[in-house]
């Protein structure tokens, strides 16, 4: 993810981008397909729905600070398209043994269409993420908030962490009826640790100074984009239905309510992988 240290400049006119009406055209055009169409729709769908997503939400952050991750470094805002899909694979692979959530109905695809169409979908989760969490640090009230509690500044924490991911990760494999929030926890316990013993972005650098910003961020950011998944998957077909034992009630959508607060911990695994 680029710097989010960013703010805007007094000397900077806000205005509204091109591809932000690209973006709001892309979203109006294909929600109202995707929920208004019937049959199967939202396997060609729901990429240029989110795309509209994300082009809109990036305009917004250029409006609000005068710069943007793609009017910055459009190579880069691209390339996140590429990365997205495999991270989200690794998360399939989890769940080919957990079994957490499933798809329906996809009986009507080959293996390589359902493979293509689930590569294509799968590439706008870690834009969508990340440039939703930058959309929130253009906030003021979110980057003044004073440094907390420290974590990570000792080397045994973040070993413990580093183990502890693993552990979780392992109790979510044995015993898939207990870990169904380990899955979006084990993998970024594991990666914040090695990123920060690389000397790279590491969010354990940020709160080992007590520097909580960030963190707050992507919650905010995983939680909002959590919540447009939710929404316009409800009417959709095909569609992703859960399977979570013991907290299978009070639903938002097709989601648990607990279900929900997964994605503050997904934002952080997007970052940490």
């Amino acid at each position: 993810m680029s710097k989010p240290e960013g703010e805007a400049s007094a000397n900077i006119k806000s205005y509204w981008l091109p591809h932000g009406w690209v973006g709001i055209i892309l979203v109006a055009l294909f929600w109202g397909l995707n929920w208004g169409l019937t049959g199967l729709r939202s396997h060609w769908a729901f990429f240029p729905l989110w795309l509209g997503y994300i082009l809109t939400v990036d305009a917004l952050v250029h409006y609000r600070q005068g710069h943007s991750w793609f009017t910055q470094n459009p190579k880069s805002f691209v390339m996140l398209f590429p990365l997205s899909a495999p991270l989200w694979w690794i998360f399939e692979a989890i769940n080919v043994k957990t079994h957490y959530w499933l798809y329906t109905p996809i009986d009507a695809f080959s293996d390589l269409e359902y493979y293509l169409y689930c590569t294509l979908n799968f590439s706008v989760v870690l834009p969508a993420v990340l440039v939703t969490t930058q959309f929130f640090w253009t906030f003021s009230w979110l980057r003044n908030i004073k440094q907390g509690w420290k974590v990570g500044k000792r080397p045994m924490t973040v070993w413990l962490f580093f183990f502890l991911g693993w552990a979780m990760l392992a109790a979510t494999l044995i015993w898939p009826q207990y870990g169904m929030a380990f899955i979006w926890m084990s993998l970024y316990f594991i990666m914040d640790p090695i990123n920060l013993w690389l000397g790279k972005p590491s969010l354990l650098q940020r709160t080992a100074r007590g520097d909580w910003r960030l963190v707050f961020a992507l919650w905010l950011g995983g939680l909002t984009c959590g919540f447009f998944w939710e929404l316009w998957n409800y009417y959709s077909s095909p569609k992703w239905l859960y399977q979570v034992p013991y907290v299978d009630f009070w639903h938002i959508f097709e989601m648990p309510l607990l279900g929900y607060l997964g994605y503050l911990h997904f934002a952080l695994e997007l970052y940490a992988m």
